[in-house]
């Protein structure tokens, strides 16, 4: 197998594997709860247990997935890496944790939930990563017309 090859074997997971952007890291989430959420632009953040940083980088293009390991897996959208901040759990805004999840304000939300999805008690004294992305919205009509000035005044 190729060096390029056993790297996306290792990177790639899901749906990028076939995909024509070989290399492109995965976002994926276990929940289909989640879908919704995603699909109409009010999740858009994720806070992940541990230091993310070496994985997820600002500017960085990801595919925005929905699905188990080792199980197919549903892509929502493509999008791009706003920021990636790494903090205590204590350090978590009422913004950070409802750009993961709209219905949450609170810290001890906040901790109850990553003890469900992680398996094991988390404390406000744990490392989390809060990864901000934002959706690609491949050819909106807005921005054709605009490039072909249709429709306004070009600057």
């Amino acid at each position: 197998m190729p060096a390029s090859a056993t790297w996306c074997a290792r990177r790639c997971h899901g749906p990028s594997a076939n995909s024509n952007l070989p290399g492109v890291q995965v976002l994926n989430f276990y929940s289909t709860i989640f879908a919704d959420q995603l699909k109409r632009g009010r999740k858009t953040a994720t806070i992940r247990l541990g230091d993310k940083s070496h994985k997820y980088r600002k500017n960085q293009a990801v595919l925005v997935t929905i699905g188990y390991q080792h199980s197919p897996r549903e892509k929502v959208f493509t999008a791009v890496i706003d920021s990636v901040e790494v903090k205590r759990v204590k350090e978590l805004s009422p913004r950070d944790i409802e750009h993961d999840n709209p219905e949450f304000r609170r810290t001890e939300e906040m901790i109850h939930f990553l003890e469900q999805i992680y398996g094991r008690d988390v404390t406000v004294d744990d490392t989390v990563t809060v990864v901000r992305f934002s959706q690609i919205i491949e050819n909106p009509p807005s921005m054709t017309e605009r490039l072909h000035g249709i429709g306004g005044a070009q600057n």
